[in-house]
């Protein structure tokens, strides 16, 4: 079992709150737009993190980073990327592959909205966590936790961290 913490579009910022959260976790993904490495030195000192770049990471971030993360968490195929769409809109980047082999579990950030969402038809669980950043036209600054048990995920929880 593992205890998820979900994070995007940070653009540079990290603060005591979402630290708190991070130390609770048994693992950290951060679905891009990281804005600098300092943000995820820090998270990588508190538990293990995965990651993607986004958009605004420049080339020292896309060295450090992959634009698509597939990888088994426990029993759950799960894909990280920063710019994915969601059900049934997949960006054309990812549509194709989605299509032909679909993950349980399909991830990303970009749009600062917080969606969580199925793809009856392929059988796949869409998460975007929102924004937890202060740049950005959100509202309220989102995370998402979960747990992976097995081939089950549960236990799905909004984090609010205030006004941006």
């Amino acid at each position: 079992m593992k205890k998820i913490l979900l994070l995007s579009d940070t653009h540079s910022h990290i603060d005591d709150r979402i630290l708190e959260y991070a130390s609770q976790a048994d693992e950290i993904w951060h679905a891009g737009d990281i804005g600098t490495l300092a943000v995820t030195d820090k998270l990588s000192t508190i538990k293990p993190l995965r990651g993607v770049y986004g958009n605004i990471d420049n080339h020292i971030i896309q060295k450090e980073f992959p634009l698509n993360d597939r990888f088994m968490c426990e029993g759950v195929d799960v894909w990280i990327t920063h710019i994915g769409g969601y059900p049934p809109k997949y960006n054309v980047n990812t549509r194709s592959e989605i299509i032909k082999n679909p993950p349980k579990l399909f991830i990303c950030g970009h749009s600062h909205i917080l969606k969580v969402m199925w793809d009856k038809k392929l059988g796949v669980l869409h998460m975007n966590p929102g924004a937890c950043g202060k740049h950005g036209f959100h509202q309220i600054r989102t995370m998402l936790r979960f747990t992976i048990d097995g081939k089950e995920i549960k236990d799905l929880e909004v984090i609010e961290l205030g006004k941006r």
